[in-house]
């Protein structure tokens, strides 16, 4: 049976796909993509991140709002979330998290609509989408209270580029890790490192298209075609075949948005 894939975390409402989309999706199907889930980033993307799911039958949604863009949302802004969260397309919360390296919203603002975000993700048992840069600390210390409270958190930390340590006390509340494009560049063998520490049963690939494209693609606009290159390093890395790397992360990605 032929290898079977999922991007667990795509942009495919950027506008940088408005003219090939269609083209997009069907190289996609070619390589084996059975589902991508593409992600909001803003109150005002989570809709169209919605219609697309609603066009497309290889899509699923999710809705929310990533911490760098909250301090510029409309006060009726998670309103409007909150609204599509029920949809039937949508799978997640987020992105939400935590970012240091931009100041755009402030951290206290960003830490309000983070819990926001595990709180009805939580009530709704969807799952989270985590965005996390320059701020694990402070993502963990939030996990932990949530976890603490409430046990077992059900998300993905997307993109991983953190370090051991921290991948482990995520899994330890019980997240996925998800690697991307990065786990692929030549200087970045601290990544590989960490992702021998993941267990198969806990990792999911992305592509975060249309940034971040994987060797031997990087510096073109990614797709979720490439995401088959993430997973091939990954393979290479754990020292096992990339069929079974499609196999884990596959059911993963399945359990992690019921999709």
């Amino acid at each position: 049976m032929p290898s079977t894939w999922i991007d667990t975390h795509a942009h495919l409402d950027d506008d940088r796909f408005h003219g090939d989309l269609p083209a997009v999706l069907e190289r996609a199907t070619s390589v084996g993509l059975e589902r991508i889930v593409v992600v909001a980033t803003t109150a005002l993307d989570s809709p169209r991140c919605v219609a697309l799911a609603e066009q497309h039958p290889l899509l699923r949604a999710t809705v929310g709002i990533q911490p760098n863009h909250v301090a510029e949302e409309s006060p009726t802004a998670w309103d409007e979330v909150v609204a599509l969260s029920n949809h039937p397309t949508v799978v997640a919360l987020g992105e939400t998290g935590l970012d240091r390296y931009w100041d755009r919203t402030p951290f206290p603002q960003q830490e309000d609509y983070f819990a926001r975000h595990l709180e009805l993700a939580r009530k709704l048992d969807r799952a989270v989408v985590i965005h996390c840069r320059e701020a694990e600390a402070d993502v963990l210390r939030m996990l932990r209270a949530e976890y603490d409270r409430h046990g077992p958190i059900h998300a993905v930390m997307h993109s991983f580029t953190g370090d051991a340590a921290t991948a482990e006390a995520c899994l330890a509340m019980g997240l996925f890790i998800s690697f991307a494009g990065m786990l692929t560049y030549k200087n970045a063998q601290a990544l590989r490192d960490v992702a021998t520490v993941v267990p198969l049963d806990r990792v999911v690939v992305e592509t975060d298209c249309p940034y971040l494209a994987p060797a031997p693609h990087r510096g073109k606009r990614n797709e979720p075609a490439f995401v088959v290159h993430t997973a091939a390093v990954l393979a290479q890395t754990l020292g096992v075949s990339l069929e079974t790397i499609a196999e884990h992360t596959t059911r993963n990605a399945r359990k992690l948005f019921g999709c």
